[in-house]
């Protein structure tokens, strides 16, 4: 048997919350395509079997903000995503933050340096500006590569007395990894397939820097990786790019036979289909991007799917279904079933475009499945709150009644409230339309049958009214909706008698003439 251990890894980093990148943000928050990528992840461990492993990339120290570690952990754990190894659980191959690995990045660097995989390289980010200034002013494009490294401030041009004595004075340096010259890179992406690159077009990459002591992602990575055993990479497709360097820093390590298995994933894109999706989509249209809500240390803001009255299991659901499809259609899935599902195989190629009205879907789905007495347990604290005594088997038939229209937990209170308090106004559009000629007068005769009913129920109730409507020849809709508008305060909403059942034959008729007082009454012609 295979052993697989799958990582997942969220760089922390400062970023524009309009310009995020899967597994590259926390510090502006957690976009859904980095939820995504995770939750990937871990149903391709659970399905195999193996480890799912959660690292916390926190390289980068001049763009770390506080709270977004937190944030990562609270996203996971509401979305059910179950960690195996991480910075909270342990594990063999502690610490899982990069910050506390520093000395082991180290010592890796010098490894490739040593083995002439690798160079220092001193130029100050002023130089290097001022030679891709002069490249441009020549119509030309600078890339630090095989053609240049030789001639700048570099231990492939410098004596090595220099760049001792340089080291030594506490010069910044930063480790860069000396690209092979025309190679052809042969790789293989789980998802895109035999890929091939020619190093050509690479340039030598940053691996680590000495001014914060600290690597990139491209050896930290790569370095993890491997002391972690990890067997599997998947994540987003912007790290494509990367992956010939990756492939070529295993081989210089040595590490080639034991390198895991890379699955590149598509991007989210826009409702609209043309681009990656952005918090400014979101803000634009109305719906959220990240799973919870956010407010970064300088007050800025993100409204999240928790906040906004999503379930975790429909939010899961939908997320999985962006770029992956069952091949069935089957379209509500427990986490069990999307485990036993899953398959990279099954996996676009192509970017998934994010339908928010599908993610409202979603959730009406969910919502509508919930037993009664769950949805009765969100309602009654809201019920509380308005100062309104009802019992619990109240608030269970009420949401019983009107759970089919609901998309949201939120929205329980606005279509039932009417069951639990008689209405104060009364709808203008309605009022003119069922309100007028004979009906109050109908209405108002049609109290003192209600009142002569004994057996209330919904049926005998719906019966009696039914058949005195029909013996006098009135017109049906009129009636009916007039009886409506006294209960409900509008022309519309749930079956009349269910409401007349919940809210019982004294508040009906308490109802009715609240209606005839207000409205005015007319007399019977």
């Amino acid at each position: 048997m295979i052993w697989i251990k799958v990582i997942t890894y969220f760089r922390i980093r400062s970023t524009n919350l309009s310009e995020t990148h899967p597994f590259r943000h926390c510090t502006g928050p957690l976009h859904i395509g980095g939820v995504r990528t995770a939750l990937y992840n871990y149903l391709f461990a659970r399905q195999h079997g193996g480890d799912f492993i959660l690292r916390i990339e926190d390289t980068d120290s001049q763009r770390f903000v506080p709270g977004a570690e937190k944030y990562i952990l609270d996203s996971l754990a509401w979305c059910g995503i179950r960690i195996d190894e991480g910075v909270a659980e342990g594990g063999p191959h502690a610490p899982y933050r990069q910050s506390e690995r520093r000395e082991i990045y180290l010592k890796y660097a010098q490894q490739l340096v040593e083995s002439g995989h690798a160079y220092y390289a001193f130029d100050t980010q002023e130089e290097l500006a001022s030679i891709r200034a002069e490249a441009e002013s020549r119509g030309q494009t600078f890339a630090y590569n095989h053609e240049v490294r030789g001639r700048l401030a570099t231990s492939l041009a410098l004596p090595a007395e220099e760049v001792r004595r340089r080291m030594e004075a506490g010069e910044p340096w930063v480790v860069r990894f000396m690209m092979p010259e025309n190679e052809q890179v042969h790789m293989h992406d789980l998802i895109r397939g035999d890929v091939t690159v020619n190093t050509s077009t690479l340039d030598d990459k940053v691996l680590y820097k000495s001014a914060d002591a600290l690597p990139t992602y491209h050896l930290a990575n790569i370095v993890d990786d491997h002391l972690m055993e990890i067997s599997h990479v998947i994540r987003g497709e912007e790290w494509l790019p990367s992956l010939p360097l990756h492939y070529l820093l295993y081989r210089a390590f040595g590490w080639s036979d034991s390198q895991p298995e890379f699955a590149h994933l598509p991007l989210l894109l826009k409702p609209t289909g043309g681009g990656k999706l952005s918090k400014r989509d979101g803000d634009k249209m109305g719906f959220p991007v990240f799973p919870l809500r956010w407010v970064s240390p300088d007050g800025e803001t993100a409204h999240g799917y928790r906040e906004d009255g999503y379930f975790p299991e429909a939010f899961v659901n939908m997320l999985a279904l962006l770029g992956w499809n069952p091949g069935t259609e089957q379209e509500i899935f427990s986490m069990d079933e999307l485990i036993g599902a899953f398959s990279l195989e099954r996996v676009s190629k192509s970017g998934a475009r994010f339908n928010p009205e599908k993610a409202r879907w979603f959730n009406a789905q969910y919502l509508h499945a919930k037993s009664d007495a769950e949805l009765a347990g969100i309602l009654m604290p809201v019920l509380k709150e308005k100062g309104i005594e009802a019992g619990k088997d109240r608030a269970e038939k009420a949401v019983a009644l009107i759970k089919e229209r609901a998309t949201f937990p939120q929205e329980l209170w606005n279509l039932s409230w009417f069951l639990f308090k008689a209405p104060e106004e009364y709808e203008e559009k309605g009022v003119a339309k069922f309100w007028k000629g004979e009906n109050p007068a109908r209405i108002a005769a049609l109290k003192e049958v209600i009142a002569g009913i004994d057996d209330f129920t919904k049926e005998n109730a719906e019966r009696i009214v039914h058949d005195w409507i029909v013996a006098r020849e009135y017109p049906m809709g009129q009636v009916m909706n007039s009886l409506r508008l006294t209960l409900v305060g509008a022309g519309s909403g749930p079956s009349i008698f269910d409401i007349c059942e919940i809210i019982g034959k004294e508040e009906t008729l308490r109802r009715i003439d609240a209606a005839l007082d207000k409205l005015g009454r007319q007399a019977i012609g």
